[in-house]
């Protein structure tokens, strides 16, 4: 049984044995949500998977499958296990409700049940849900981009995870929080996205570029900028300094403003050290990977110049994480 409305409306698979019960519900969502009804646990997970609904209400007490047991099937199951999972039931004491969050439910909804809770918690629900996606979407979005790029470059995609991980593993050494360092992850990828506007002459050149062809390579920081946009905070904020500040140096040496010392975003400095370290120990077709040895003592080399002392530190006091990332996508 199924109510049809507007294909813009989120999906609500309702489940519940008693006819009565899946009535009063129908009678309070339907005219803001399309609806999915069940009368059992096997019912359920199969609607579950061929509809893919954005919430589902869940009896707990059915014959056969209790919806405790349909919970747990529906988080153990790939397709399924991201859909909330909201208990509506005559159980309120606290032990019940352990049990119920312990199986995977996001909320409680008790019986009998009020119209305006209903629908309160739904819409909370689904904001939620709302708000997962968008930044799903957004992270794809962002993870194209950086695919794009390269497309654009000798570099391998290999390269861009590698040298992403290595910047989270620093960047959870120098304090951030998990949060910041997953974010960081997602940015790093960003950082020659501007390699897209750089003319396949250039970026593919077999030489070294004359000066004239050196400064167009140097505005791929400054276009990557222009392409990501600025942003108040969080990963896209993240993934323009990145892209930016990337290829400043500590001593002001580098490149596109000049920066110098603590000028520079934190994460932009971060991002140097990961993306030499990946370059001065990977294979290209211009040259051999340097052997892990060789590169530390290049880096340290260019402590308080080309890096800041104290992240160089920070880095290879990291080395088995490193080495396990650096193995773990190896060029094969």
């Amino acid at each position: 049984m199924r109510t049809t409305h507007q294909a813009n409306q989120p999906q609500i698979l309702v489940v519940d044995d008693e006819a009565s019960n899946l009535q009063l519900l129908r009678h309070i969502l339907q005219d803001q949500y399309r609806l999915l009804f069940a009368k059992d646990g096997p019912r359920a997970l199969e609607l579950a998977r061929s509809e893919q609904p954005q919430l589902i209400l869940l009896d707990v007490m059915m014959p056969g499958m209790t919806g405790y047991e349909t919970c747990k099937l529906l988080k153990a199951d790939p397709v399924t296990a991201a859909i909330p999972v909201i208990f509506v039931t005559a159980l309120s004491d606290t032990d019940d409700e352990v049990v119920g969050f312990d199986a995977g439910a996001v909320d409680y909804i008790t019986k009998p049940v009020s119209p305006p809770i209903v629908r309160a918690r739904v819409r909370n629900h689904l904001s939620l849900v709302g708000v997962d996606e968008l930044k799903k979407t957004r992270l794809e979005i962002v993870q194209r981009l950086g695919l794009a790029a390269e497309y654009k470059d000798n570099e391998t995609g290999l390269h861009v995870i590698r040298m992403s991980h290595y910047a989270r593993v620093l960047g959870l050494a120098v304090g951030m929080t998990e949060a910041e360092a997953e974010d960081l992850l997602h940015a790093a990828p960003m950082h020659d996205v501007g390699k897209i506007g750089i003319p396949d002459s250039i970026l593919r050149k077999p030489a070294a570029l004359d000066p004239d062809e050196w400064k167009i390579m140097q505005s791929h920081a400054t276009i990557g900028g222009d392409i990501i946009g600025k942003h108040q905070s969080g990963m896209l904020a993240m993934a323009y300094d990145v892209a930016v500040t990337h290829h400043e140096k500590w001593n002001g040496s580098g490149y596109p403003n000049g920066l110098q010392g603590e000028e520079i975003p934190l994460v932009g400095r971060i991002v140097a050290i990961a993306d030499v370290f990946d370059a001065l120990t990977s294979a290209r077709p211009y040259k051999e990977a340097w052997p892990v040895e060789k590169a530390v003592e290049h880096m340290e080399s260019q402590r308080d110049l080309h890096f800041e002392g104290r992240l160089v530190d920070l880095f290879f006091q990291q080395m088995p994480a490193l080495l396990e990332i650096k193995e773990r996508w190896a060029e094969r």
